[in-house]
């Protein structure tokens, strides 16, 4: 037995929820309505075409303060041989003033400027009256319809001023409110339920125990659906009971044009969504090869669908198996992964499409551009694989550093710049390949990102906070020290975090910075001083003191250590000190467990996955955890000449000068800020 129903590809699940809809009479936009011509109709979609009922101007307007006239009466005007044009006649004036947007006299085919007459009084003599004097003297001839706004020249009634499909930007209310319209028919706002389930979920601002976990997706998913132009609803959470979820998207059926039922979507035993959709209608999709997102279930089920207890009635049994849901009764349903990524690229996927077509709008699409991989995708063959990545700028070269994979880390969406796209029967990339990416920011941000890959530290989280006060982006890929260097050689980044101690004279970074980058002229800049040591949980319960209490044979081991990557800075630091102490590394339990963080380390004690780890003393006191220090250290800025040099980067020299920046950095724990700025190399 399979455990989905079918895993099938992106296009194919796509196509069945479409030709479902259009079996269904849902394939298109669901209504319109009329609202007022005002500020909330920003964003909505046109749900007809808008044509001009008036003209704009209505009415030929002076474009400018100054003077109406005829413009042949000023024809031979000249500085050396002025023409002066009354302003009081028996018959018509030769002159009348006129403020700016003030109608045309109609005897009248031109404005002269006030700032191009010289005002005369009765006598003829230069007045500093604007509004009233006798006549105007003028040095200039002007054309037929000079500083004029004709009617009509912004908009002539009856003429297409928007289409239908159109979503509605600011400049559009201002077209439509001067065509004479104080109304506008719009798409209605498609309704969807969003319907949290789960036995473990508990409200935001809940006070955790072991095994909850706090449901925020239905709030993503919502902010979602809002940024698409459709009206969300957030349920209260559902329990995991078969009849209780059927009840509640019964419910969410009633009223609302899409249901999404979050989690529940993979095989587990309580993993509802599949069968709920099997009994109250046609379950099309259980499975699409995507990552993350692998588990989605797409279906259609009917509104007139009643459940009473274990029992329904015998049209629903039809309906569940197979016969078509009668037209105008069904509401598309859509089974969303619980992990948190998966949950929001299902809805990306999925439902943007589905709105839009709704909406009558056109699909909103990122921009898309060819980037070159900083290290190597492993991806399955038959799935789409979309990977979250920080993108950016160097050298003339676009760049995309791998984030985070795991589908339930938030956060790297949060990070993310993008999104590459590794596509189906490919079993991943290389480093240096070029991939697609769907960028989520503009080229504009990406040209002022400062691209930093290597070390993770924690003042790099603050660096980028100030930075963005100085019109720049930080980006980070957290690959160790080594992986950073190598990063700067591949021209890969414009700077990298480093602190590699060189065993021999216990120098930092130099010594690798000549074996991985050679020939390649460096400035390197220290940037903190730090403690390294143990991070362990409050009171230290395993009475950890130093290295050498990790080491014993596989029945005495009682602590359980977290490492970090190779590579990385600490690790070579650890590996420095257990060689001068002649710890052999097999006798220490969880050596080879790694994390690419010093706050992965301290999450990793703070869960109880280890009892302690090696990493700084501001992890230790984020998370609340016990530090026994052992070792300082000097971490730098490894930053190649070519980028030191760069405008792009000087606000970040600025930044290490800032008092501000330097306070806020003293306030972590284990930091020394003495040595900030100082130049360690410079080629």
């Amino acid at each position: 037995m399979s455990i989905y129903l079918h895993d099938i590809p992106l296009s194919q699940a796509q196509s069945r929820l479409r030709e479902a809809l259009q079996d269904a009479d849902l394939w298109r936009v669901l209504g319109s309505e009329s609202i007022p011509l005002d500020e909330s109709a920003l964003g909505r979609v046109t749900a007809e075409p808008i044509w001009a009922e008036i003209s704009s101007p209505h009415y030929h307007a002076s474009a400018m303060d100054g003077f109406a006239v005829r413009a042949e009466e000023t024809n031979g005007a000249q500085p050396s041989s002025p023409v002066t044009l009354s302003l009081v006649t028996r018959h018509l004036p030769q002159a009348q003033y006129v403020d700016t947007g003030d109608p045309l006299p109609e005897w009248a085919n031109a404005v002269i400027p006030i700032e191009n007459v010289e005002s005369l009084d009765e006598h003829g003599k230069i007045s500093s009256a604007v509004r009233g004097p006798s006549s105007i003297r003028i040095r200039a001839a002007v054309t037929p319809w000079s500083h004029v706004r004709p009617l009509g020249e912004d908009i002539v009634a009856t003429q297409l001023v928007l289409p239908a499909g159109h979503t509605l930007r600011p400049a559009d209310l201002g077209a439509i409110a001067a065509s004479g319209h104080q109304t506008i028919r719009v798409a209605r706002k498609p309704k969807v339920a969003i319907l949290p389930t789960g036995t473990e979920l508990v409200p935001i601002g809940s006070k955790l125990k072991a095994g909850d976990i706090l449901e925020y997706n239905s709030l993503v998913i919502a902010a979602q659906i809002k940024s698409m132009g459709g009206e969300p609803t957030r349920y209260p959470i559902t329990k995991d009971d078969f009849d209780s979820i059927c009840e509640t998207v019964l419910q969410a059926a009633q009223t609302h044009d899409l249901v999404l039922l979050n989690a529940g979507s993979s095989a587990g035993a309580e993993d509802f969504s599949s069968k709920v959709v099997e009994k109250l209608g046609q379950l099309l999709v259980h499975g699409v090869a995507v990552r993350p997102g692998h588990p989605v279930i797409l279906g259609v089920i009917a509104r007139s669908a009643l459940v009473l207890g274990d029992e329904a009635i015998p049209s629903l049994l039809e309906i569940a198996s197979g016969t078509n849901i009668p037209r105008n009764d069904g509401v598309p349903i859509i089974g969303v992964p619980g992990y948190p990524v998966s949950a929001a690229l299902t809805v990306d996927i999925f439902v943007e499409s589905l709105i839009a077509k709704w909406l009558g709008r056109r699909p909103h699409e990122l921009p898309i551009e060819m980037a070159t991989l900083t290290r190597k995708l492993v991806s399955p063959a038959g799935d789409d694989d979309y990977v979250r990545v920080a993108v950016g700028k160097v050298g003339g070269k676009l760049l995309a550093a791998p984030l985070s994979r795991g589908a339930g880390v938030i956060t790297s969406l949060v990070q993310a710049d993008g999104l590459a796209l590794i596509p189906s029967g490919v079993q991943g990339m290389e480093a240096g390949e070029q991939v697609k990416v769907h960028l989520y920011r503009s080229k504009a941000e990406i040209e002022k990102t400062i691209f930093c890959i290597g070390s993770h530290d924690l003042t790099l989280d603050l660096m980028a906070q100030f930075l963005a006060e100085h019109n720049r982006r930080l980006a980070s890929a957290n690959v160790g020290s080594q992986g950073g260097l190598v990063a700067l050689r591949r021209g890969e980044a414009h700077m990298a975090g480093s602190h590699l101690l060189d065993p021999q004279d216990g120098s930092y970074n130099i010594s690798y910075i000549r074996q991985y980058m050679p020939n390649i002229p460096v400035k390197v800049i220290a940037l903190v001083g730090r403690d390294q040591g143990l991070i362990v949980k409050q009171g230290n319960p395993k009475g950890v003191k130093s290295l050498g209490d990790l080491a014993g044979t596989s029945q005495e081991r009682s602590v359980q250590f977290v490492n970090r990557q190779r590579g990385a800075g600490t690790r070579v630091l650890l590996d420095y000190h257990l060689n001068l102490m002649t710890i052999p590394s097999e006798s220490i339990a969880g050596y080879s467990q790694e994390e690419y963080t010093h706050l992965g380390v301290a999450t990793a004690v703070a869960s109880g996955r280890a009892d302690c780890g090696l990493g700084i003393a501001a992890a230790a006191q984020a998370l609340d955890l016990d530090f026994i220090p052992l070792f300082q250290e000097r971490y730098d800025l490894v930053i190649p000449k070519q980028h030191a040099d760069d405008n792009l980067l000087a606000p970040l020299f600025d930044l290490l000068a800032d008092s501000r920046f330097r306070e806020a950095v003293s306030q972590l724990k284990g930091y020394d800020v003495s040595v900030m700025g100082t130049v360690i190399l410079e080629d």
